[in-house]
């Protein structure tokens, strides 16, 4: 769910999502039509956790070093540490729902460096996704950390000192395991090439967790992906 465009693309993107909503019928599609990007009206979150370990690797492998790749990467070893709490449709998603967007408050970007432990990120997640949260920016992060605390990660997870092959549907198991409720149409793995990008966990407003169709088929189709261990700097 990586979804960042620029320039014309933006605007190509924009022009093929009017033409697909003008070809989908019946009333979903109508309802969906009149509230895009309307603050507070969508339908389920996605809580996104990202396997740390594969993020730095990645930013290695490219040259990345910047301050946001040093702030979770060149410190303390993390895990799974959160990437959003992402606003969904049943089809599709709202994004940036307020230009601009309310300014985030500095002390409340510094709440949330133990769960998402990059300033940018936690700058950008607030811009493109909790601007359509329909909450202000200290609740929305409030609720990114009560959604964080519903999950439990499994304890083989939480201290991986040596590299470990998995296949997406061992990840979904050892998460459905260790979170009574959950079930596998619930909950996404992501992936790149090789490695595990990403576990996608799909919550209503209350934070209970419920089965998200479009989030479950984006899953990762790869037999076998590797989970890089936990390094600190």
């Amino acid at each position: 769910m990586i979804r960042c465009w620029k320039g014309w693309r933006r605007g190509f993107a924009s022009l093929a999502v009017a033409v697909g909503a003008v070809l989908l019928t019946g009333a979903h599609a109508s309802a969906q039509d009149h509230r895009q990007n309307a603050p507070g009206a969508f339908d389920f979150y996605v809580l996104s956790l990202s396997w740390s370990p594969s993020f730095c690797e990645a930013a290695r492998e490219r040259g990345h070093n910047g301050r946001g790749t040093q702030a979770q990467c060149g410190g303390r070893p993390y895990s799974f540490v959160v990437h959003g709490l992402w606003p969904q449709y049943e089809r599709g998603y709202p994004e940036y729902c307020q230009r601009p967007s309310p300014r985030l408050d500095r002390n409340v970007m510094r709440s949330m460096l133990d769960l998402m432990p990059a300033p940018g990120l936690i700058y950008n997640e607030w811009d493109k996704h909790g601007t359509c949260s329909g909450l202000g920016a200290r609740a929305y992060f409030e609720t990114i950390r009560k959604a964080r605390a519903v999950v439990k990660i499994p304890e083989e997870y939480l201290d991986l000192t040596a590299p470990k092959t998995v296949s997406p549907n061992e990840v979904e198991e050892a998460f459905i395991k260790a979170n009574p409720g959950l079930s596998a149409s619930a909950i996404a793995v992501r992936c790149d090439s090789r490695r595990l990008g990403e576990v996608r966990i799909c919550m209503n407003k209350d934070l209970q967790f419920r089965a998200c169709e479009q989030v479950d088929r984006s899953a990762c189709r790869r037999s076998q992906i590797v989970m890089p261990p936990m390094r600190g700097g």
